[in-house]
């Protein structure tokens, strides 16, 4: 891919990403709790995540192997920071899931293309486009890219854990609805979502990647609807008192 040809696919990407956040507002995405048979066709959550993340995490693995900046010290560790996040989601966090829960294939397709073209994004702009020279071992030693690898972390523990409280919200054959309270969810009702939001504003940090900024107001775009879904369908099942002062993604914020 040419530089000019990488940059209208930032641009579209970018302006998808506005249709996304203002569509979500009026359309809540069928899945998980929002998933009504409107949606289509379905598949188990298990098989639909691992269909739906792999994707991004073996387009990333090809378009680093056949760079010639695989073994420069700081692409690696892009790379493998990367590559751990989605590691994680696709081949991990979908055998943890509890409950017999669908996802429509028409979401799980949608997410396939997104994360395609996403791991093009990002595997093109750190392993074939950067400006020579910028990615050096040197660059391992910047406050942008140790400040940014303490939020990609901090974001992470933030994503698991409270993907944990949620998984451990109700015993084995409790089918009662519970508000989750531990964690992050104390501040926001989507604490899985700020961490992972987090997570990648820390790898846009860490990168000084316009495609990882790009990927940071995709994230944000698809997020912060849902949240607002989220914390609406609490307040409504639970009460307004229940949820209290708790924002919906980003604590003390929004």
């Amino acid at each position: 891919m040419g530089q000019q040809a990488f940059e209208w696919l930032l641009w579209g990407m970018s302006a998808m990403a506005v249709v996304v956040f203002i569509s979500l507002y009026f359309v809540r995405a069928g899945y998980g709790i929002f998933r009504t048979s409107r949606w289509g066709v379905s598949v188990g959550n298990r098989l639909g995540w691992v269909l739906m993340e792999a994707p991004v995490f073996i387009v990333m693995l090809l378009m680093w192997a056949f760079s010639p900046q695989r073994f420069s010290a700081a692409p690696l560790v892009f790379f493998l920071l990367f590559e751990l996040h989605y590691f994680q989601r696709s081949f991990v966090f979908p055998f943890l899931m509890k409950g017999k829960s669908r996802m429509p294939i028409s979401i799980m397709l949608m997410g396939v293309v997104f994360n395609v073209l996403n791991g093009l994004m990002q595997g093109e702009w750190l392993f074939y486009l950067a400006p020579e020279g910028l990615y050096t071992v040197a660059w391992l030693s910047t406050l942008p890219f140790m400040a940014g690898t303490v939020v990609f972390f901090a974001g992470m523990v933030i994503n698991m854990h409270s993907d944990y409280v949620i998984r451990h919200l109700r015993e084995a054959g409790d089918t009662r609805h519970y508000l989750p309270q531990k964690g992050m969810y104390r501040y926001v009702t989507s604490g899985n979502y700020f961490g992972e939001l987090l997570e990648w504003t820390g790898f846009a940090i860490l990168t000084q990647s316009p495609a990882a900024w790009v990927f940071v107001l995709w994230t944000f775009a698809n997020l912060a609807p849902r949240a607002h879904a989220i914390r609406s369908h609490y307040r409504e099942e639970f009460g307004v008192q229940a949820v209290g002062k708790r924002k919906r993604l980003i604590p003390f914020v929004y």
